[in-house]
């Protein structure tokens, strides 16, 4: 692993440990949104909300009772909270974060509430602990932008789903180069550029790639030079009816 990817993920997790705990962080920049009625945020851990995401890609995915979830970058795990409501005890929705805080934060809440059929695993998006064919659906909010490794992230992605599963994820692009800028919650400095960021996922492997929301995200004296983006692809083959 290179220098530059390690410093990336070092910088990502010491910003996203600060929010963990209480003491500001990414909440407090313009770069964070909580997309989420206060009806979808009822019975979900307060805990969970912590304003980092960039859309609300749980929406979107058209959970089934008994489907199993994953989210890539689960955060405090108010995705995976509204995950498991829709599959039901049937169903299992699980959080992957490399921040132990965050993943400590997320169990905790989990525990306290007494929501059984969900875990947070610590460990790296770009190589995650699960099998092949795992998951009907991959969740992801404003997270993937963060990774130095977009591509490894989508292949594991890719690897995990069934056949016919879905990849649902919100995340923010930029709509040209911008090339090396500081933005303290890294929502667009280290995000591709839209094309090349939607021919990755087709690289990867996925098909039917479809935008279901798309938004202004930063304005520049240029126009808008970032967007915030949910979109569905899948895994082809032959979805499973629970």
């Amino acid at each position: 692993m290179d220098a530059t990817a390690e410093e990336v993920r070092a910088k990502v997790r010491e910003r996203y440990s600060i929010a963990a705990s209480g003491r500001g962080g990414c909440q407090d920049d313009g770069c964070c949104a909580i997309g989420y009625s206060p009806a979808e945020l009822e019975g979900i851990p307060v805990e969970s909300v912590l304003g980092l995401g960039s859309g609300n890609p749980v929406r979107y995915a058209e959970l089934r009772p008994g489907e199993t979830v994953v989210d890539l970058g689960s955060g405090a795990g108010i995705d995976v909270f509204l995950a498991s409501r829709l599959v039901g005890p049937a169903g299992h929705a699980t959080g992957i974060d490399m921040t132990p805080t965050m993943v400590a934060r997320a169990t905790t809440a989990s525990v306290s509430h007494g929501i059984r059929n969900t875990s947070f695993v610590l460990a790296p998006i770009e190589k995650l602990p699960l099998p092949d064919g795992h998951a009907d659906v991959v969740l992801s909010n404003c997270v993937i932008n963060l990774s130095p490794d977009k591509r490894a992230v989508f292949a594991e992605a890719l690897r995990i789903l069934k056949p016919g599963g879905r990849l649902v994820i919100s995340d923010v692009v930029q709509e040209r180069d911008l090339g090396p800028i500081e933005d303290d919650c890294g929502c667009v400095g280290n995000a591709m550029v839209r094309g090349e960021y939607l021919e990755t996922i087709g690289h990867a492997g996925f098909s039917e790639l479809r935008i279901v929301e798309d938004r202004p995200w930063r304005t520049g004296s240029g126009g808008i030079e970032a967007s915030a983006v949910t979109l569905i692809a899948r895994k082809p083959g032959t979805e499973v009816k629970m």
